[in-house]
């Protein structure tokens, strides 16, 4: 759940589309709302996806729940592109990048995530989901030349994955653990650096709007989960109402509209402070599967997640000049 080109690495909450940083700072209509304001909403759209994914795979499969996400959010896109009359980007290479952005931004990530939360709480899911800068500042060293360590942002690192440790209890041996399901949710959180670093690689150049890109992103996103579902599921006999209604939100919601809200954050106030969402979701997931899932909450999860956003937010911290 980002934005694409990250000018580092972004809030992993959001798929992503490579024209957002190349859009011209040229003079934008006033906001109906205080960007403030719009980063509250978008902190809690994100905050309680992972509770709407909870209440979905409740009832329907995870590859069901994905799907769905996506339908309802490309849905979303769609109006939005309808309205501006945007277009959809051309050019065959475009669209093959757009494939594999896709895949690693859209299709994987929420399909691991809602395959974890068969077997973790929503809580430490969104804890999970934070750990995508860390993972982020590590690839990037790696596979981007521009991003160089410093002494802070390794530092950052690795007090991040210390978080992760004190989440996961490790001194305990993982007592009371679902390995299977911590292990998913990691993954999921791995492969959105994956897709952003292969989009700053790839589709750095385009000249379509970031609105255009995103839209195909996700309508291949789509496509990819709409060939896979029909092959490990069936088609369920009810459908009940509750969870239904918690795929159609966490798609129209947590991935249409939350991305086009981060877009307006973007373009307003820059992606730095932007970015900054990411390190409020894990707090407000924690607090809705608690307090409306009544998840249970050890002392070490609060406290790793807390070391877990501050090692992130060290490894965003930039050379001056």
């Amino acid at each position: 759940m980002s934005t694409v080109i990250p000018s580092r690495t972004q809030s992993p909450a959001a798929p992503a589309a490579a024209a957002a940083a190349q859009s011209p700072a040229a003079a934008r209509p006033p906001r109906l709302l205080d960007w403030r304001l719009r980063f509250g909403l978008l902190s809690l759209i994100w905050g309680f996806s992972f509770l709407l994914i909870k209440v979905g795979t409740g009832a329907y499969a995870p590859f069901q729940v994905t799907l769905g996400r996506l339908l309802f959010g490309t849905l979303v896109l769609v109006a939005a592109m309808a309205v501006k009359r945007e277009r959809l980007p051309r050019g065959g290479r475009t669209w093959a990048h757009l494939t594999v952005a896709a895949f690693f931004l859209n299709a994987l990530p929420f399909s691991l995530f809602a395959f974890a939360e068969l077997t973790i709480p929503s809580t430490l899911a969104g804890i999970c989901n934070a750990t995508s800068p860390l993972w982020g500042m590590a690839f990037s060293l790696v596979a981007l030349s521009e991003d160089r360590p410093t002494r802070i942002r390794v530092a950052g690192l690795g007090l991040g994955f210390l978080g992760v440790l004190t989440v996961l209890g490790a001194w305990q041996g993982f007592h009371g653990l679902d390995a299977r399901g911590t292990a998913l949710a990691l993954l999921a959180s791995l492969s959105y650096p994956v897709g952003w670093i292969y989009v700053r690689r790839t589709l750095a150049g385009t000249t379509s709007s970031h609105l255009s890109m995103t839209g195909a992103q996700l309508l291949l996103a789509t496509a990819q989960l709409a060939l896979v579902t029909p092959l490990f599921t069936t088609l369920p006999a009810h459908f009940p109402v509750l969870p239904l209604l918690a795929v159609a939100a966490l798609g129209a919601l947590g991935t249409g509209l939350a991305m086009l809200v981060q877009y307006g954050l973007v373009a307003e106030v820059g992606p730095t402070t932007a970015q900054m969402v990411t390190y409020f979701v894990p707090v407000i997931a924690t607090v809705a599967g608690v307090t409306i899932l009544g998840e249970s909450l050890h002392w070490t999860t609060p406290v790793g997640a807390a070391i877990v956003i501050a090692g992130a937010a060290l490894t965003q911290v930039r050379r001056k000049g």
